[in-house]
Formats: C-alpha cells, structure tokens, sequence
C-alpha cells in the first residue's frame, strides 16, 4: 500500500478546499519571508552604508535628520556649519580621517555632493572610467547615476533641492569627467564634486566664512566613542550625532512596525492551520467506513495515521514552499518598481527561511494530531457494523 499516493488521491478528491489552504499558508509565509528579506537586506545596505563613520558633524536639529542626510543621503540636511569649526574638530587628537559636505543641490533626484578625494575612496569607489574631479565644475558620478544616463563629458546643470521639480542652476554647469565602480553602497547614488564647486553654484566662489552642511569623522582611539560627541555637543554650536546609534533606534523603530505585519503573517499560517484541521476533521468524518475497510485488508492502525498525517503535511509543504516563491518573487518586483534606494532582491536566501518552513509543517502537525487520535481510538468494529 502506497500511503503518499493514497493521501494525493484524497487531496484530488478535495481539490477546492486544498487549494484555499495551501493558498492561506502560502500568502501567510509569503509575507514573513518578505518582511525577514527587507528587514535583513536593509540592514546590510545601512551597514554598508556607515561602515567606517564614527561620527557626524551637523547643525542643531535631529540628529537621526543628520544621520539620514548625510550618511544615506535619504533626508534633507538639519542646516550648515562653519567650515572653520568643523575642522578644528577634524583636527583633534582622536579623529583619524575626517571628510566634509556640501549638500544642497541634486540631478534627477541624485544628490551633488561637494567633497574631497576621501569620499569616494571611503567606499572603495574606483574609478571605472575617466578620472576623479579636480577643477570647479568637474564632477565623477557614481555608477547608478550612470546607468540613470549620465556619461563622460555630458554637461548638466544642478536643480536645488533633491527633487527633479527644483530651481535649475543655469548659470553654473557642470560636467562629467569621470565614473565610478559599482560598490553596494550609497556612492553609487552620489554625484561627486569639489567644495568650490558647491560654494561657486551658490554665488560665492571664495567665501569668506565657507560653510559646508555635515562632516564625517572617524576615530583614532575607541576612547572618543566616550568623550569627543559630549564635548562637541556641549562646546561648540555643531550637533554630533553616532551613526550606529542613530541607526540602531531608526532600525528598532521600523521594527516595531515590521513586527505587526509578521505577527499577521503567523495568524494567517495559524488560520491556515486550522483550515488544514478542520478538513481533515471532516474528511475523517466521510472516509471512517473506507479507513477501516483498509484496516481489514491488512493496513495497521499507525499506516492508517500516517496517511492523514501524510496528508497534513503534503498541504503545508505545498503551501510553505509556494509561500517562499511568493515572498522571493514579491521582493524582487518591489526591488525593481520602488525607488532606487531600496535595494531589495528576491535571489537573496536567508538561514531562517528554513526554520519558517519548519514552524509551517509543524502547524501541519499539530492540525493533524487531533484527527489522528481520533482515528487511533476508533473501533473498527463497530464502524463496520455501521456501514
């Protein structure tokens, strides 16, 4: 006696209450596979995107703002500091490398940023064609903004604002001289200038009182971690802002709501549970005279079980493993329709996808179970005499 073909034949026999329950189970680990993709792929790119930046110099405002904006490039600057006091901080004992911005101005929604040779460099961003910027109005961009249509020697003006509806600088232009390598990082969003760039687009080729909008330091000592970011905040009109902590309360706060979605992704694999139990219930009600029938002809009571919970498990399996085509596939299309900067891709697979796979056939079992000792108590007899 064949036991899987047995269960696949009475799953056939109930084609339409099958399909709504792998379909339940499969929408609901969908949505969790999708949401432990986002949530470990934008984790990973804010990493990426950090790595090596101890600290921020910014003006007074949010300092989860300042992150944003000059970390990930996501959010509009808290405002500009004075250029001269942002580098007497640069300067101290315990800041090893310190890279300034100039913020304010953007190309088809990719930010200008004016800044010195270490940015680019700070990402391991080498040059894939042409060379790094070097007089006022050269820029090098980063290899999205050069698939977005950006080529050497193309001129371009800058709008102000980061958005494409902005006021057109048409009275400074500025022109491609070089492309970067594609590095997974926030650089492939960045148009790459010089200071003087930034300062001549906005009427002031040679300030006086230079102001840039933000300067990314990193440590010498692990000490500073203690000491630099209170002594900046308490004596000096700049803010100093930690991306890692920043970072870790905007990631625990876009948990909280990550949480809501995949509890409602485990309800519906525990509605889809219960569908499973309450099918096989019935079934069990229907097929009593046919499964003690199979008891006479040979069949033990623990082949008998095994069929029903054959059955429970082929339901979860299908759906746990359509769940996960679902959530990969729903990944990669948000990947492609959203905006550039979530980077979010279905090829990726995670270690927990397998213990998701394993919670779903372990709901499988547990609506198997009661069924099963229902059929394990059952009086063969007696049903038969009922026919």
């Amino acid at each position: 006696m064949n036991l899987w073909t047995l269960a696949l034949a009475y799953l056939r026999r109930n084609r339409l209450a099958s399909a709504l329950n792998v379909l339940l189970m499969a929408i609901g680990i969908a949505t969790i596979v999708l949401l432990a993709l986002f949530a470990q792929q934008m984790n990973q790119r804010m990493s990426r995107d950090a790595a090596g930046v101890d600290l921020v110099l910014g003006a007074k405002g949010s300092p989860v703002q300042l992150i944003l904006s000059a970390v990930y490039h996501a959010d509009v600057p808290t405002g500009n500091i004075d250029y001269a006091e942002a580098r007497r901080w640069a300067q101290h004992p315990m800041v090893r490398r310190a890279i300034p911005q100039a913020l304010g101005d953007s190309w088809r929604g990719f930010r200008i940023v004016g800044t010195s040779h270490d940015y680019p460099a700070h990402y391991g961003a080498a040059i894939a064609e042409g060379r790094l910027w070097q007089a006022p109005g050269e820029v090098t961009v980063g290899a999205e903004v050069a698939a977005a249509g950006m080529q050497i020697g193309q001129s371009f003006f800058g709008v102000h604002g980061f958005s494409e509806r902005g006021h057109a600088h048409e009275n400074s232009e500025y022109r491609v001289v070089g492309v970067l390598q594609a590095t997974g990082t926030v650089a492939d969003r960045l148009i790459f200038t010089g200071l003087e760039s930034v300062w001549a687009v906005h009427g002031d080729a040679a300030p006086e009182a230079p102001e840039i909008t933000s300067m990314l330091l990193n440590y010498k000592t692990p000490l500073a971690a203690t000491q630099l970011p209170r002594q900046i905040n308490t004596q000096s009109q700049l803010q100093a802002a930690s991306p890692a902590f920043e970072t870790a309360r905007l990631l625990n706060l876009v948990g909280i709501g990550l949480d809501g979605f995949r509890l409602f992704g485990w309800l519906l694999v525990a509605t889809a549970g219960i569908g499973i139990f309450v099918a096989l219930y019935h079934a069990l009600e229907a097929r009593r005279y046919d499964l003690a029938m199979m008891r006479c002809l040979g069949a033990s009571r623990w082949q008998v079980i095994a069929s029903l919970v054959i059955e429970a498990l082929l339901l979860t399996l299908a759906g746990a493993v359509l769940g996960l085509l679902l959530g990969h596939a729903a990944a990669e299309l948000l990947g492609a329709v959203t905006d550039e900067r979530l980077v979010l891709s279905g090829a990726q697979f995670l270690p927990q996808e397998l213990a998701i796979v394993a919670a779903a056939l372990a709901v499988g079992m547990v609506a198997a179970a009661l069924p099963a000792i229902r059929l394990y108590r059952a009086d063969v007899a007696r049903i038969l005499s009922e026919g």
